[in-house]
Parts: C-alpha cells; sequence; structure tokens
C-alpha cells in the first residue's frame, strides 16, 4: 500500500470540486436533517438508491419526526417498510425513535459515542449522521468507500473480511477533509457508486485517475482483494437399518445390513 502524503489536499481538492459537479439530486441532501440523514443510512444499508427513493418519501411523510415514529405502532412502522427487506432495520430504529423521543428532547445525538450507542447504530451510521448532518470529523467506510481507497492505495486487505475494517477506517480517517467532512464523505461514497464501480470502472472519467495506484500500475482490476469462501462439501448419505419381524425373522430395510448389526450410514464426499 502506498502511504498518504503528509498533506491529502490534492486528492480532497479533485475529489470535491467532481463532486460538485456531478453528484446526484437525491431526496435526503435536498434538505438536510440528522433524521433525515438517519432514515436514510438505514434505508441504503444493503439496498440501491433507486429502490430507497419511494421509500424514503413515503416514509418521511408519514413518520416526520422521531416522535411521530416513536408514537406509531410496531406493526405499522414495519407495514410502511414493506418490500425494503432486511425488517430488523426498521424494528432497530423504531426502538431507537423511541429513546430519542423519551430520553433525548426528540434531538438525534451529535456525539457519536452517543448516537452509536442507539439499537441499530453501528460506526457506519454514526459517522454518516454526524459528519453529514452536524460537520464532525468521523470517517464513513462502505463498500463504495473501500472499493475507492483498495484501488487508489493498492490495499490488499481483504474487504470481506471483518478483520479489514480497521486498516479501510485508519486510511479514510486520514484522507478525510477537516473542515467539511461530510461532503467528503458523500463525494467518496458517490465516486464508488458512480465512477468506480466494482466491474468496468469509468478511471478515464474519475478524477482521482491521476494519483490512483492501481491505474498506474495497470492493477485496477485485481482491486479490491477478497476472500473467496470455500464451497460447502456435499455428501451423500444411504442409511441402511433392520426391524424385527415375527417368530425372530429380521426384514432389512434401505442398504442390505448382515443380520444383527445396527443401523450402518456410509458417506461419500461429493
Amino acid at each position: 500500500m502506498r502511504q498518504l502524503s503528509s498533506s491529502a489536499a490534492p486528492i480532497q481538492t479533485l475529489l470535491l470540486d467532481w463532486y460538485d459537479k456531478n453528484k446526484r439530486t437525491l431526496p435526503w441532501r435536498d434538505n438536510v436533517s440528522p433524521y433525515g440523514v438517519w432514515v436514510s443510512e438505514v434505508m441504503l444499508q444493503q439496498t440501491q438508491v433507486k429502490t430507497v427513493i419511494p421509500y424514503y418519501l413515503r416514509f418521511m411523510a408519514q413518520y416526520q419526526d422521531v416522535y411521530a415514529l416513536s408514537a406509531s405502532p410496531l406493526e405499522t412502522v414495519l407495514k410502511s417498510w414493506e418490500g425494503l427487506g432486511y425488517y430488523a432495520r426498521a424494528r432497530n430504529l423504531h426502538t431507537a425513535a423511541g429513546i430519542v423521543a423519551s430520553e433525548m428532547n426528540g434531538e438525534i445525538p451529535r456525539q457519536y459515542s452517543r448516537l452509536i450507542a442507539l439499537p441499530g447504530v453501528g460506526d457506519y451510521i454514526a459517522s454518516a449522521v454526524t459528519s453529514i448532518a452536524f460537520n464532525h470529523a468521523h470517517a464513513v467506510v462502505d463498500g463504495n468507500v473501500k472499493r475507492v481507497l483498495a484501488r487508489l492505495f493498492c490495499m490488499d486487505t481483504p474487504v470481506n473480511d471483518t478483520r479489514g475494517h480497521k486498516p479501510f477506517k485508519e486510511t479514510a480517517d486520514r484522507l478525510l477533509h477537516q473542515e467539511n467532512p461530510g461532503k467528503f464523505n458523500q463525494a467518496l461514497m458517490e465516486l464508488g457508486a458512480l465512477i468506480c464501480t466494482p466491474k468496468s470502472p469509468a478511471c478515464c472519467q474519475c478524477p482521482l485517475s491521476g494519483r490512483c495506484t492501481a491505474r498506474a500500475q495497470d492493477l485496477v482490476n485485481r482491486f479490491p482483494v477478497r476472500i473467496l469462501k470455500k464451497k460447502s462439501p456435499t455428501y451423500h448419505i444411504t442409511v441402511g437399518g433392520y426391524q424385527k419381524g415375527r417368530q425372530g425373522s429380521h426384514h432389512q430395510t434401505g442398504a442390505q445390513q448382515p443380520a444383527g448389526r445396527a443401523v450402518g450410514v456410509s458417506r461419500r464426499k461429493g
């Protein structure tokens, strides 16, 4: 991995300029609020942006703040979530909204440590909300960010290994724009979503192509590194047994077994 220079300013400038000109128009960006950012980030976990947009608009119209969300029966909230999947997200959001409404005067915590303590809130959501809504310097690390960083610095840490989160987080922290962390986080994620894609990345359109180590070494297709999961072995099992019939005779079932032997199991790995 190429080490970051003492100043990440050139990368920050190039990326932020690109973002200003190319960012998508999304409802949670039009009128930024801590609650809106929180809801959008929860919905965006494991779900594509184009799928989330109509759900987000309906959800925000029905539950305009944490008071409205927490006051609604869970069944109603789950019905509103229907089609997005991963329903634990909705359950946790509903529970956390109740805590914010009853114990925090309805105000989304500004502090990372308080926000991450809420049900369903991990490092990614806590970093996204505190940086985008409150401009606090916390770097976000999702799949898009890992892919960009892996190619930019030829990071050989597997992106699908939980132990690999720390080096990506540390790199993102060092690269983060301290004065405008929320915008920079969104720009980095946007670059991964639109340009530095998993397959056939548009390197010719990338604002960081001149500073990308993988592109300079013609290694773009080798990054990010992933651990190949081993296929589970398949066993063909034959089960045999017997039962004692009348007059002491034995009736065998399944595989033929010698008289008096118990059930036998044979395995063949295939």
